[in-house]
């Protein structure tokens, strides 16, 4: 087996998938588009308070398995999902759960900045909290709360003197790390990040990169990304996906050096895809 050309560079972060907890734990997901599965029998375990990746190449499923995580896979028409999810040990499918309590607890930021444009920006990062119920309602005045987001996305010290000002008036690197303000503000466990860069210049990726970097202290990022550079530089595990199906999952230096699947190598080097 072939190691990954040099121009991928994997960081000495990445632990060993096996050795952390697990967070998110999938058995034999299974997502249709009426009758048509996007993925298929997908069992795996997610480490808690880890950047995971998800690459592969596109239409292979990869926003599909993040989707499902949130339960926002079933709000698309004839759209449906078989098999199990447990997050920390809870089944958020099946009677009886709320997908509503789910998405609480799992935020979701998508690849194209997503403000409420008739919204201020204190007002953005309130949103949540609206629909939280009481006895889910984060401690703290909700000033004390977006303050809190808003540092958490490192985007405070730029904002600070417009939290009254639109939303939209910010750069789309600014807008879309208040989504993933947002997204903080009801303290989530676990953070999905659909392509969360790609539609940014340089300098905003890498702010929103330093940024996922640091959100593995206190929470679980799952992030889908079709650059397998920056896969390599934020995440601590990756999974590969093709054609709907897992085909390998390891912590990110062991996946990208030394892959165990000979399909795995031939992604990664870019013999397809």
């Amino acid at each position: 087996m072939k190691v990954l050309a040099p121009a991928i560079k994997v960081p000495e972060h990445a632990p060993a998938v096996s050795s952390a907890k697990p967070c998110i734990v999938t058995r034999n997901l299974t997502a249709y588009f009426g009758n048509s599965a996007a993925i298929r029998d997908i069992t795996v375990s997610v480490p808690q308070q880890a950047v995971t990746a998800i690459i592969g190449p596109s239409g292979c499923g990869k926003s599909t398995l993040l989707r499902c995580l949130n339960r926002m896979h079933e709000t698309v028409p004839g759209a449906r999902v078989d098999g199990e999810v447990e997050i920390l040990g809870t089944a958020i499918y099946g009677e009886g759960t709320s997908p509503i309590a789910v998405r609480r607890h799992v935020g979701m930021v998508f690849q194209r900045p997503t403000p409420f444009p008739t919204m201020s920006v204190r007002a953005n990062v309130a949103a949540g909290l609206r629909i939280a119920e009481k006895t889910t309602q984060p401690k703290g005045s909700p000033d004390e709360i977006v303050e809190e987001a808003l540092q958490r996305a490192g985007l405070w010290a730029e904002v600070k003197d417009r939290l009254d000002e639109s939303a939209i008036a910010l750069s789309g690197g600014q807008q879309q790390r208040l989504c993933i303000a947002r997204a903080l503000a009801t303290r989530p466990r676990v953070i999905l990040l659909d392509e969360p860069t790609a539609s940014l210049d340089p300098l905003s990726t890498q702010k929103v990169e330093e940024l996922v970097y640091e959100l593995r202290k206190t929470v679980t990022v799952v992030i889908v990304t079709h650059n397998m550079q920056q896969a390599a530089r934020i995440s601590d595990s990756t999974a590969f996906l093709l054609a709907g199906e897992l085909v390998e999952f390891d912590s990110t230096r062991n996946l990208f050096t030394a892959p165990r699947d000979s399909r795995t190598e031939s992604y990664i080097t870019g013999r397809f895809g």
